[in-house]
Order: C-alpha cells, then structure tokens, then sequence
C-alpha cells in the first residue's frame, strides 16, 4: 500500500545530493556572501557608534577630539552639545533605518518578481556600499555634519538594502526544490550571523585610524561584492540549460520533492496542475500581485508570527550587549564578545529544525515545539546567575529555540510558500511572497525597538523578558491553525502506516 508521504521522503533526501551541481554550490556560496556583505554593513554602523558619538559632541566633553583634528575646527561643527543627545540621534537612526527597509521589502519582491534578480540584487549591494560611504566616510572627509542629511542617506539605504532578502531567497528558491530545503535553507540562513561577525572584524582592523576607514573598508567589500554578483550569479537553473524545479517530473520523484509543505495531502492529483497564472505556452508567466501574494495560504498568518518572532530576534541583537553590561557590570568588550553565543545558538538551531522538518515534511510542529522550548528558555535566561559561563550556554540555548525558527520562517518557508501548487511551475512569487513575510517582521522589529528601550526604562529588564515571552506566545498563536493541521495530517499517516503493517 502506498502511503501518503512516506513513499515521497526517502526519494526526495536522495534527491538533494542526485540534482546537486557545481552551479549550485556557487549559487549557494554567491546569495550566502552577498547577504553577508550586506548586513556587514549594518553591524559596523552598531560597532562604530561609540566613536560617531564622541566625534559629534564638542571638544569640551570629548577628551580625544583634540587628537583628531584641530579646537577650533571641531567646536565649529559639530551636532550636539552632549554624547546622550548625540547616543539618542544614533538610536532613532537605527529606527528610521528598519521602518525604511520594511517598507522598501514589500516593494523590493514586487520588483524582483518583474526584474532580473541578478540586477535587482546587484544594484541594490552598490547602491547601498556608495550611500555608506557618503555617510561615514565622504561627510568626514569634508567635515560635513548635518543631521537631516544623515537621515535621508539612513532612508535611502534602509531601502536599497530592502533588495538583499527578497532577490536572495527567490534565487535559492529557484535552484533548491523541496528535497533537503530546510536543511540547506537552515544552513544558508547563517549568513546574517556570519556577516555580523566579519562587519565586527572589518572595523575593528581599521578603527584605530577612524571611524569613517570602518565604513570606506565595508563599503568597498560590498561594491566589489555586488560588481561579482553582477557578472557571476545565475538566478534559474534555465540559464544554463538546466530543468527547472517542477519541470522534470517525468519520474514523479521532483513532483513529490517540490509539493509544498501546506498542501493537504488529500487533495485531488487533478487539481495539482491548477495555476492562479495564465497556463499557456509563454515561457515566462507573469509575476502575481501583491494581494493576490497575501491571499497565498499561510503568507498573512506566517507574516504576523514572523513579526512577533522578528522583534525578539532583533531585540536580542540591537540589546544583548548593553543588557549584559547594564545588568551585570561586564566589561563592554566583553559584553560583546559573548553574546556571539546568541548567534551561534540560532545556526546551529535552524540548521538542525530546518533538517528535522525535512524528515516530518512539516514545518509548523518543529516551529511549535522549539517555541514552547523558547519560551522556557527566556524565562531561565532572564534569571541566569553572574556567570558568564552559565550565562552563554543559556544564552546559546536560547537563541537555538528563538534563532533557529526565525531562520527558517524568513527562508525555508518563505520558499515553500512562494512555491506551493497555486504558483506552480514558476518563481514569479517567490520575491514577493518574501518581501511580505520579512517585511512585516521588520515592522514588528522596529516598533519593538522602542518597546524595549520604554519597558525597561519605566519597569526593569525582567518586564522586557515578560514581553519577548507574550510575543513568543504569540508566535506560536498565529500560527496554530496551521499547527493543527499538519499534525492532523501527521496523525493520519501515522494510522495508514499502522494499517499497512
């Protein structure tokens, strides 16, 4: 008796390494750096804004001013007459940038979907290298200093970055189908921890020579980066004569490993082949539109989970350093280099629930479980002793079961809901579909920048991490329709394979 499911597994594992090519592994490693590169960038912003801070207030308040240019020359331009109004301007930076890369993400995948990805992505990498060094390096060179300037240099490169996930994903979409995707996606998505790792390392080599070398040396990184991605990205496996995902299922097995994780498994074969899309002969079908993406099963309910799941996720990132320095005296040197801990925690997290899922062919009940764990895991972490030993391994735990989800909702499953049987037989909504998911989550990270900063200023840190669990739980709550039905149709193949034994 064939089984639903079962009789798909073991073929569509083997067909991960059988469908793998050279062309693959570079367009593996190419989306994977470009990403990194970009967000790079971000984390030297983060790492250098001690120094900007400093170089932004006047002499009489800054001790190492008079080292780096002339007293008469410094008190004549700088912006703020103290480093907390300069530290305040630096945040609402930060702020401005992530509602303008939200909002640049929904339109970023509309635009990807209707564009060459390979342009779309390289423009956007260069574009984004020059506005960064306008900002760092250019205005002090020229010692210009203008606060309104920064501000819309910090808009236009929230959305000219807004162009990395949407392209990124849809690309490694088009060359990985379903066999094995939540395990290379829950590899792949390490990409943002391992650009914040080397956007640490690229500043730190030349920060002694000033800030703005910081931003020269990861701006020019990224240029040179999007001028590779350019000449040597290939978006579809069709550039090189290659079956597309979906296309050669002559054998029935790329049809099993391609059918996306919310279909229902009781759905009619001749209902499989139905588009939303124009089935005729033209090769290149039409992107679909923004709300016909929303309309998309699972899009708006994994979009407002990511949201919540995002804001914790960023919350650690922007916070850690200064929560462990706040609340436990650490050095901030220190600070910093532990809560490296997190990142390592969330890689290894969505590199292994991505597999894990791969082997259930359901996403939801490895995200609700490793949820449920999360939300443990916050409440131990938020008691963690004045160990630092104690307080990475709990640190490391913790973003295994918060990390590892937000990977694989942001990647694996964004792919699998841009490529389920309504879109069938084309990519033109894998960008868009994307650019909503990570874009809404972006919204919910930015407005919980400040939800963080009032919390904890008015109620304490342990309020903080009472809110990061209720949005946790929310996580899991929006989500739950889907959990209940995959677990269901868990079950269901769980009773035929008894029945057949």
């Amino acid at each position: 008796m064939a089984l639903p499911g079962s009789s798909r597994r073991q073929p569509a594992n083997r067909g991960l390494v059988s469908h793998c090519t050279h062309h693959h592994i570079v367009v593996f490693l190419l989306t994977f750096f470009s990403y990194s590169l970009l967000h790079a960038s971000r984390k030297t912003f983060s790492n250098v804004k001690v120094s900007i801070s400093s170089q932004w207030t006047p002499s009489c308040l800054n001790s190492t001013a008079p080292e780096l240019r002339p007293y008469e020359l410094w008190n004549s331009s700088h912006l703020f007459p103290n480093a907390e109004e300069a530290t305040l301007f630096l945040g609402t930076l930060d702020t401005i940038f992530l509602f303008s890369y939200a909002v640049g993400l929904f339109v970023s995948g509309i635009v990807g979907d209707r564009l060459n990805l390979r342009w779309v992505l390289s423009f956007g990498m260069c574009s984004s290298a020059l506005v960064v060094f306008f900002f760092g390096t250019l205005t002090e060179w020229l010692h210009f200093y203008n606060k309104w300037f920064y501000c819309c240099l910090w808009v236009v490169n929230g959305l000219l970055q807004s162009t990395g996930w949407p392209c990124v994903v849809a690309v490694m979409g088009n060359w990985f189908g379903k066999a094995g995707r939540g395990f290379v996606f829950g590899l792949w998505s390490a990409c943002a921890s391992v650009g914040n790792i080397l956007g640490a390392f690229l500043a730190s080599c030349v920060l002694r020579y000033g800030y703005e070398y910081a931003f020269l040396v990861t701006a020019s990184v990224q240029f040179a980066g999007g001028v590779i991605v350019f000449f040597g990205l290939l978006t579809s496996p069709k550039e090189v004569g290659l079956p597309e995902l979906g296309a050669d299922e002559d054998d029935g097995v790329e049809e099993d490993a391609n059918r996306p994780l919310m279909d229902d498994d009781d759905a009619d074969d001749d209902d499989q082949n139905y588009s939303i899309q124009a089935t005729d002969t033209d090769n290149q079908p039409k992107a679909i539109g923004f709300f016909q993406a929303c309309c998309l099963p699972g899009v708006v309910l994994y979009s407002l989970a990511y949201a919540c799941l995002k804001l914790v996720n960023y919350s650690f990132f922007f916070w850690l350093p200064f929560y462990l320095s706040n609340n436990f005296g650490w050095k901030e040197a220190e600070a910093d280099q532990l809560s490296i801990w997190y990142d390592v925690g969330g890689i290894i997290g969505g590199t292994i629930q991505g597999l894990i899922s791969d082997v259930l062919q359901k996403r939801a009940p490895v995200l609700a479980i490793s949820l449920l764990f999360a939300v443990g895991s916050l409440f131990g972490y938020s008691r963690s002793p004045n160990s630092k030993p104690i307080n990475a391994v709990i640190m490391a735990i913790t973003g295994f079961f918060i990390g590892g989800p937000s990977n694989m909702i942001s990647s694996a499953i964004s792919a699998d809901l841009g490529r389920q049987d309504l879109v069938r037989g084309s990519s033109e909504a894998l960008a868009t579909v994307t650019g909503i998911v990570d874009g809404t989550g972006s919204i919910g990270a930015a407005v919980g920048q400040y939800l963080v900063s009032l919390i904890q200023e008015n109620l304490g840190w342990m309020w903080v991490f009472y809110f990061f669990i209720l949005m946790t739980s929310s996580t899991i709550l929006f989500i739950s329709p889907l959990i209940v039905r995959e677990v269901k149709l868990l079950l269901h193949e769980r009773r035929l394979r008894m029945l057949a034994e």
